[in-house]
């Protein structure tokens, strides 16, 4: 009888899993279809999953067009402070979460909650403040005024002292014996077993950073140093809107995160238990 019901709950949760599936990548596949579409085709013929005519022109005068839309520049942009965030947060992250977990101080708890806490405001209030401050440092239209706002997640900083607080402190009192001080156990205990945390951390900030659109759009208004996400808004005119061109751009804007996804996926799935794996 129990194995009945675990079947049959696995079952449930297969189909589940599978209409998700399904939800999800039946819009993907209609962007990478209508991308081999015309724009006259696109806007007559109505919903129609595969294009009559497939045609590669989309992506022929997108790519070709550097005058209004350098796309291998926007990219090489994107690339740029995508990487910088992630090399930021990383090491900011680690560092304070390995403070808040394992060094002592004064207010640390009230400290860590009223870090919490500043996850309950949205980050559109920050825009106008965030932005008044860019501009007195003049770091508008440079790639500073994304890489360093990326750096105050509380989210990851969270994150990461929750997986650092199943590491077993006798690690740290065993390497104190032997005279390491506070960095040392930090880059030789404690550094090798937040790896897969730290994957997961910079898997989610690159992706954040080079999805977003906000943001970049009202710090950068030189087109040749915006990244990609904002720069494909150009593709779209005042009045028409070439949807084949845009979803050309898109399907070329995820390339980099979609094989981000495929080669970070088993350290993704390693500290979803927020756990280390090792006993004692």
């Amino acid at each position: 009888m129990k194995k009945q019901k675990q079947g049959v709950s696995q079952w449930i949760s297969l189909v589940f899993l599978t209409v998700l599936g399904i939800i999800w990548i039946v819009p993907l596949l209609y962007g990478v279809m209508s991308s081999f579409k015309s724009n006259i085709e696109m806007q007559s013929v109505g919903f129609r999953f595969l294009p009559i005519n497939w045609i590669l022109t989309n992506y022929t005068r997108l790519l070709q067009n550097t005058a209004n839309t350098p796309v291998f520049r926007w990219f090489w942009n994107s690339i740029v402070i995508s990487g910088g965030s992630t090399i930021l947060v990383l090491v900011v992250t680690s560092l304070s979460a390995f403070a808040f977990s394992r060094l002592r101080f004064k207010g640390k708890e009230p400290l860590f909650i009223f870090l919490l806490s500043t996850m309950m405001f949205p980050a559109v209030m920050n825009i106008i403040p965030l932005y008044k401050i860019m501009t007195f440092l003049g770091w508008a239209n440079t790639p500073w005024a994304m890489i360093f706002p990326a750096a105050t997640g509380a989210f990851n900083i969270f994150l990461v002292r929750q997986f650092m607080d199943n590491i077993p402190i006798a690690y740290d009192e065993a390497a104190r014996i032997d005279g390491a001080s506070d960095w040392q156990i930090f880059r030789i205990v404690i550094l090798p077993l937040i790896k897969p945390v730290l994957y997961v951390v910079a898997l989610f900030t690159f992706t954040a950073t080079w999805n977003d659109f906000l943001w970049p759009s009202i710090v950068f208004s030189d087109i040749n140093k915006m990244p990609i996400t904002p720069g494909l808004k150009l593709l779209q005119g005042m009045y028409v809107a070439d949807i084949p061109t845009l979803m050309a751009g898109a399907i070329i804007a995820i390339i980099p995160t979609f094989i981000l996804y495929l080669v970070a996926q088993k350290y993704f799935l390693q500290s979803m238990s927020l756990s280390v794996g090792v006993k004692g």
